[in-house]
């Protein structure tokens, strides 16, 4: 892959996809990872200053709202702090719950929140929400359904996570930020490797179509199976673009 070559054909694609939708930018999240930074800058290099980086932190690692806000100010990305730790612990009262960091269904309310403020900001501005899903997340289903996943636009959903650090590294993107374990920040000290039982590396390898041991083939297939629901429209008895249809019947 030609990074200079890639980073010109997403940029193009991004533009294609704001103008078709006759918004007037985007909005995006600011977790301080090596995917939020590089659609930081992408969305910047495609849209100019019609952009919004948005920083939610959560019970967070207050390492993450420090690179948040290395990237927004080294590339001059206009952004917004807005702590959710508020709201979270109001909607774990009303639901009757004790925070368990180590809880997924309470952690996956993180994303899904983040999610209402990014569309929030996109009502507001008429822009697009852009996610930072890469190809390897998306494979194995590594981000929560109707948050992280809930985007208009997926600029790197095509790139797997080395192709993704190549351009970040052509981008300029800080090398703390590229060298740093990939986290979803759903509670202190996790990491993606970790709660996937499986290396970026080995995800690579796989899509790329290089050998891998059996064991991990069989975990990233099972994985994908599982998952696969998150990347699917929601379940009708008729497919939903043919009840759009006038006169249709079902």
């Amino acid at each position: 892959m030609d990074p200079a070559k890639e980073v010109e054909r997403i940029v193009r694609w991004i533009q294609e996809r704001v103008d078709e939708a006759h918004a007037q930018g985007l909005v995006f999240g600011m977790s301080g990872g090596i995917d939020s930074s590089v659609v930081a800058v992408l969305a910047q290099k495609a849209c100019g200053n019609s952009i919004l980086g948005v920083v939610m932190p959560c019970y967070s690692s207050p390492e993450d709202l420090e690179d948040a806000r290395l990237v927004a100010e080294t590339f001059g990305i206009p952004y917004r702090v807005v702590p959710l730790e508020k709201p979270f612990s109001a909607l774990l009262e009303v639901l009757g719950e004790r925070y368990d960091p180590r809880n997924l269904p309470q952690a996956n309310v993180k994303p899904r929140l983040r999610m209402c403020v990014l569309y929030f900001f996109a009502n507001t501005l008429n822009y697009l929400v852009c996610g930072s899903s890469n190809r390897s997340e998306l494979t194995v289903g590594y981000f929560t359904k109707y948050g992280d996943g809930g985007v208009d636009i997926a600029p790197l959903a095509h790139l797997t996570k080395r192709e993704v650090r190549e351009v970040a590294a052509f981008l300029g993107i800080p090398e703390r930020i590229i060298a740093k374990p990939p986290s979803a920040g759903l509670w202190p000290g996790q990491t993606d490797e970790g709660e996937m039982g499986v290396t970026y590396e080995v995800l690579d390898r796989f899509l790329l179509g290089d050998p891998i041991e059996e064991a991990y083939h069989r975990k990233i297939l099972a994985f994908r199976e599982k998952s696969m629901h998150k990347r699917r429209l929601p379940a009708t008895l008729f497919p939903i673009e043919e009840l759009a249809l006038p006169g249709k019947k079902a």
